[in-house]
């Protein structure tokens, strides 16, 4: 075991904002109690709790890895919509002193996952008194390609109506289309 120190640092605190984790656009992971782990010249690696994360698309596999600062990895694969990677989640389950914030937690491989760093939870995102959502829907499009708000007034002027030629149609009445 080795202890971080000046010539490899590991640094350990608290995302500041919520952060989701998205697997082919389905949400796998949503949380504010992330932590980020900063070692030496590596990026930033984000640790999330299990309860966290919707554990019952990841497998753990055989895999495990050993750092000399962190201990034993333990690893997991994705499996999602007929999707499946790989050893693409790891956890430090009983890690060295130096890290203990990172046990029981799991992180994702970036290049398997999208992060979406300050998003709202569906119980954040309740209306506030900043939104009228009545204003929001009247002037949305119901569908009908109109507005459902009262009409505002014309910026344009409009041209008078035009008398429609007639046309002829030989075949009116005769049952044909």
């Amino acid at each position: 075991m080795k202890i971080p120190d000046e010539s490899h640092p590991i640094t350990v605190e608290r995302e500041r904002a919520r952060v989701r984790v998205l697997f082919e656009g389905h949400e796998i992971a949503d949380s504010g109690d992330v932590i980020v782990l900063r070692e030496a010249g590596y990026p930033p690696v984000r640790y999330f709790p299990r309860d966290d994360v919707r554990m019952m698309f990841l497998r753990r596999t055989d895999k495990v890895s050993h750092c000399p600062y962190k201990g034993d990895a333990a690893y997991f694969t994705i499996y999602r919509d007929a999707q499946v990677i790989e050893n693409a989640v790891w956890s430090y389950e009983d890690p060295y002193p130096a890290v203990g914030d990172i046990g029981n937690r799991v992180a994702f491989y970036p290049e398997h996952v999208e992060f979406q760093v300050g998003a709202l939870s569906a119980a954040d995102t309740e209306a506030t008194d900043t939104i009228d959502v009545d204003e929001v829907v009247r002037h949305t499009d119901s569908g009908s390609g109109s507005s459902q708000a009262e009409r505002w007034a014309p910026t344009v002027e409009v041209p008078d109506a035009v008398a429609e030629p007639a046309v002829d149609q030989p075949y009116r009445g005769t049952g044909s289309i």
